[in-house]
Parts: C-alpha cells; structure tokens; sequence
C-alpha cells in the first residue's frame, strides 16, 4: 500500500508537541497539527508489505501485537497517501467506532508489529488515524446515522466508559432501543473522567456523546445500577443487559501511615481534577498539588496522567516511583517484533517535569515503605527503599529489599497509580453474576455471556484492567453476541 518506494524515501515525521514548559499552563491538547502533505508522506511509506501485522490484535507475551479493533491499517494509508480521505474515513469506521479517541489516547499497538519497525521506524499509524478522523469532523462528513428499522427490543448497558459506548453504538445500528447508564454525571466513564483534558479534550468526547444521542442512544448520567437505581428493575425492564462498568477497584499500598492526609487513589485526583475544570469551579473535594512536593507511585498511563496534572497546579517537586528495571533504550532479545516493544520512553508528563525539573521524575527498583505524617496528621515525607528481582523458591521473579538503600523524600501529596485490581462488586453480587479467580465478571471471550441469562459483559469488568482499545474490541465483539441472543441471529461485524 501506499508509494512502493515511500519507506525508503520518507522518514518518519511527527506533528510536534508544544513547549513542554509553556503548555503546563493550560489544559489544552499539547499536540499540534501537521501538514496534510506531510501526513500524505507518511502514508506513503506504508510498505504494501504482504503480510501486514499492523491489524492483527494478537496476544503475544501476555501484550497487545498489532490492532485489537483490527483496524484497515494499510487501506486506509494507502488512501490518505492519494489523497482520498473521504474513502480512508469509510475504511477507519468499518472497524472503529470512535477514531477521534484511539488517535489520541491508543498506545499504538499496531506501530509496536509494523513490519517497517523490524530494521527502521515504524509508520506514523496512530497520527494518521487521527488525521483521518479529525477531517472527517472538520469537512462535515461525520454525521448522524439512525437506524432505517427498530427491533423494539430493549437493551441496558451499564457504564459509557469505551467498552460501554462502543457496544452501545453498535446495538443501536442493529436497531435495538439501547440506555446507558452513568454514574457520574457526565457521560463518558474513563474517557471523560479518567483520562486528562490535554490528552483528550472533553468537549472531543461530549461531541461523540451528543452524535450518539442523535442517533436514538439513551443516556441517563447521575445513576448508579444497584444503588439508586435497582438491579432487580433493570432485569425486569429490559431484554437483554450488558455490564461494562470497567475494573475501577484500584490497588492500595497499605503501609504505615496509609491513614495520613494527602495519600490519593490516581482515579479520584483525576476525576476531581476535571470535573473543576468542566465546572469551572472547584468543590470542596479538589486535591491540589500547587506548591507541594509531590510522589506519584506506580506508573503506566496513569502514573503519568497524575504526574501532568501535577504539573499543571504548579507543583514544587515531583517524583515518581517505578517498582520495574529501568527498560532498556532499544528492544532486549527476548523482545522481539512484532511483541510490543518494551523500551524506555518519555511520555508526555515526564518530558514536561523534566523540562521543568532538569530531569526525568522516574525513579526504577524502588517502593514506598512508610508514611510520616505532621502534628496535624497529613503526609509529610515518604520512606523508600531500593529493590532487586531475584526468583524464589518456585522460580518466579519477587522484589527484595536491598539493606542501605532507605531513603527519605518530602512529600505533602502522595498518588497512588499501581493499577486496579477488579471491578467493583456490588452490582455483580446483586445479579448474582459468576466471577472468575480475579474477582472479574466471568464471561468467556468470544461469547461474553455471564452465568445470568441475557447479562453480557465486556471491557475491563471482563478482562481487567487493559487498553482503551481492548475495551473498544470487547464493546463491539460483545454487541454482535447481545444482537445474537435477541434476534437469534446477527449482521454485526
């Protein structure tokens, strides 16, 4: 696909970002734009490799190996390449339901097993996918599209976060009366409250959500299934349920001082960090990190969505504990392509407290012992203490402690960003809903059916904590088997 000769006469080329230190004083997108010729370029070095793995979405080393949604990857560069945008946006769609979002906040598994990655740098996938889409939105192709038929069945999806809104679209285009429901009181579950505003603007998510409206979805925010809205009415109401409610269950460090003041959940600080700024005010629960020094523990996306907000309240310091091995700078030989590459990189947090700091805020081998706290019980310093992997008994690799490494930091606001460990029980337990060793709603992949009759589940409530993408993959994957179920057969890709 794309010009024969393109990977051999174009490099790969990025929009840039805005100045690290300058865009740490707003909550705008901190990407720019590039030039539609040089997004063409980029399309153009797309190999017309034979056998892409850009799209496979494969589970290679327990880590996603090319397009969990299975993307049209090589179609639609190629088309951006001539110049057809309009026939690339068709491509995008026919797997993807909300581009808008997988090319902002997708870690791009499929430029971890581009065949151009084995000896140079991959294609620009993820920016070209985004190019697509925002076009799309910007030329006015993007619109409503109904239902030609209704079925007259009616289907509850609990939860709007990405695997909820996405099986929500694809059940309301097989003509089902579909409601989401939404605790919060704004439609978009993680994409709206879990993921900051300079990654993913909200008024790009409220867009979606209105456009989904538009076509016949119901949403109704501010109700919690199984608290102010009964488990047993949403059985009785409806033909068929599905559970995407995410695994928002996060992982505690319960050390000394875990009691003290100042000690945060990621989640919650996010939350509340964008709900201030949709509101434009701040409640009485904001958690501000203005003039601290502040500790984010744990890492991945969060780890580094925690250490940007900081950045942008004006935070004195900051460090961020990773319990891993510093990765190394180019893939290790039992990492090999097309597995994602587990590298080191600067994601956008740390190049911006670097800019700041002088530095990388990532500290490697390294965890929280104890929590001092001031006469007036809020944190004031965390104890640490520097780690080795060594096999146990049983040949697994554990964490030791190394003696002489203790360590004192000052800290007046800790994060804690180490993952979560499930979904939130309470509604599974009043469905009386099967769960599986790890606490998730027991449902096999493929069928996504639970152990109650007509209950789906799908996402992170499923499969536990994953990528956007993955959750995007179990929302579509899950409508097609609900449409199934209700209608004893389905058209749903």
């Amino acid at each position: 696909m794309g010009k024969p000769t393109g990977f051999i006469e174009y490099l790969r080329e990025l929009p840039l970002d805005r100045d690290a230190v300058k865009r740490i004083k707003d909550w705008k997108e901190f990407h720019l734009h590039m030039d539609e010729g040089k997004i063409r370029e980029q399309g153009a070095r797309c190999m017309d490799c034979g056998t892409p793995f850009c799209h496979t979405g494969q589970l290679i080393g327990g880590m996603a190996s090319g397009c969990p949604i299975n993307n049209l990857i090589p179609e639609w560069n190629d088309l951006v390449y001539r110049g057809l945008w309009r026939e690339a946006l068709d491509r995008l769609h026919k797997t993807n339901n909300f581009p808008e979002f997988t090319g902002r906040v997708c870690p791009a598994p499929c430029e971890g097993s581009c065949v151009l990655g084995i000896n140079a740098p991959p294609v620009t996938i993820k920016n070209i996918e985004v190019s697509i889409i925002d076009k799309g939105f910007e030329e006015g192709w993007v619109v409503p599209e109904t239902p030609v038929a209704r079925t007259g069945k009616k289907v509850a999806v609990v939860g709007s976060g990405p695997a909820g809104l996405s099986c929500a679209a694809q059940l309301n285009k097989a003509g089902h009366l579909v409601t989401v429901f939404e605790r919060s009181d704004r439609i978009g579950g993680l994409l709206m409250y879990g993921i900051p505003n300079m990654k993913l603007d909200k008024s790009v998510v409220q867009r979606r959500v209105d456009l989904m409206a538009k076509e016949g979805v119901a949403f109704v925010p501010n109700t919690e299934v199984g608290k102010n809205y009964p488990a047993e009415k949403l059985m009785k109401d409806f033909d068929a349920v599905v559970i995407a409610t995410g695994a928002t269950k996060a992982r505690d460090l319960p050390i000394e001082g875990r009691q003290l003041k100042g000690i945060h959940l990621a989640v919650p600080f996010l939350h509340i960090n964008t709900k201030s700024l949709l509101d434009d005010k701040s409640g009485p629960d904001f958690i501000s990190a203005k003039d601290k020094d502040v500790m984010v523990i744990g890492g991945g996306d969060t780890g580094t969505d925690c250490v940007g907000t900081s950045m942008r309240h004006g935070c004195k310091s900051l460090v961020q504990l990773e319990i891993l091995p510093r990765p190394p700078n180019d893939r290790a030989a039992n990492n090999p392509w097309p597995e994602w590459p587990k590298v080191y990189k600067m994601d956008y947090g740390q190049e911006e407290a670097a800019a700041k700091f002088g530095a990388d805020p990532r500290m490697y081998c390294i965890t929280a012992k104890k929590f001092d706290g001031d006469d007036k019980g809020n944190v004031k310093a965390v104890h640490t203490v520097g780690i080795e992997w060594a096999k146990d008994d049983q040949g697994r690799f554990v964490p030791k402690e190394i003696p002489g490494t203790e360590k004192v930091m000052p800290a007046q606001l800790v994060l804690l960003a180490m993952g979560f460990l499930g979904p939130e029980e309470s509604l599974l337990d009043q469905l009386k809903i099967e769960k599986d060793s790890r606490s998730n709603a027991k449902a096999d992949f493929g069928k996504f059916a639970t152990s109650v009759k007509g209950v789906f589940a799908a996402g992170d409530a499923r499969r536990g904590q994953s990528l956007v993408v993955w959750a995007f993959n179990e929302g579509r994957a899950a409508a097609r088997e609900c449409d199934r179920y209700l209608m004893g057969t389905t058209d749903l890709p």
